[in-house]
């Protein structure tokens, strides 16, 4: 199964396949120019272009590759992709306003802080280290943060000594720190229910100065796994209605656990699953 990412431009959808032989990433050319112009048919605006470039003897249009790509129905279907040298000649080609912020984007995305923990994120799950870790635990957690982090933060995998808060919300005293963990990791873990508490307890607590949610959504799914044999297709859930229903679950877990619940898949061992639930786990951190 070939590796796939998905990376989000201003709520844009941009789709990517890895290519084995070449060592690089293959971009749909039809969510580029759906994320960089107005147009209400980004597939027949590039079809017209691609007219136009074919009839200019421009060597562009000949550098597609038609790859299959996973669409919102479920199935693959061949599309034009270019690899990034080609799609920075294209966006060059496309009269938008939008279009250099956008390559300025495309281009260096994966050289921010979430970029190189995204790419870190990546290896660990198919390092295989995650299968070593105990779920549901702190030391667990703090693993995964220590891994995403490392090197990016100076304190990856350390507990906040300071209290933070995030939308007039403030998270659990760091001063309790040792019986809040304590309580939170004693809590079971047989039932999607006890799962689900367990996972809006430490969103509360919120241990780490930042990157709680990329590191607690891989120790909830690790949870799952153990427990339920089941993870969340994190793809099937909305951004916007997952950070409202977690802004919630501090009163009501109600909205948290019917997006989570109805997400599960049992492709606990699927690696596109796997690294498109990376890719959108990023994207909720997204402003």
């Amino acid at each position: 199964m070939p590796k796939l990412s998905f990376r989000f431009y201003q709520d844009h959808e941009v789709r990517a396949v890895w290519d084995e032989e070449q060592s690089k990433w293959w971009f749909s050319v039809v969510d580029i120019v759906g994320a960089i112009t107005e147009s209400p048919n980004p597939r027949k605006y590039w079809s017209v272009l691609k007219v136009r470039l074919k009839q200019g003897g421009d060597q562009l249009a000949t550098n597609c590759r038609q790859l299959k790509m996973p669409s919102s129905d479920g199935k693959r279907y061949a599309t034009d992709c270019l690899l990034q040298d080609d799609v920075a000649e294209l966006i060059r080609r496309i009269p938008s306003k939008k279009a250099m912020e956008f390559l300025d984007w495309f281009t260096y995305s994966d050289n921010t802080i979430d970029g190189q923990s995204r790419k870190k994120a990546y290896t660990l799950f198919e390092s295989g280290a995650l299968d070593t870790l105990e779920p549901g635990t702190v030391k667990c957690l703090q693993q995964i943060h220590a891994y995403l982090f490392g090197g990016l933060y100076n304190f990856a995998g350390q507990l906040r000594t300071k209290n933070i808060s995030k939308g007039g919300f403030t998270f659990a005293n760091a001063a309790y720190f040792p019986d809040i963990l304590r309580n939170i990791e004693r809590m079971p873990e047989t039932t999607f229910d006890e799962i689900a508490n367990k996972y809006v307890e430490m969103n509360v607590a919120h241990p780490f100065m930042e990157g709680n949610g990329r590191s607690t959504r891989i120790w909830l799914d690790l949870m799952l796994r153990r427990s339920l044999h089941r993870c969340v297709d994190w793809s099937r859930i909305d951004k916007n209605n997952y950070l409202e229903a977690m802004r919630r679950s501090v009163s009501d877990s109600t909205p948290i656990k019917k997006l989570l619940r109805d997400a599960l898949t049992d492709k606990i061992n699927d690696r596109e699953t796997l690294m498109k639930g990376i890719d959108y786990s990023y994207y909720y951190e997204l402003p």
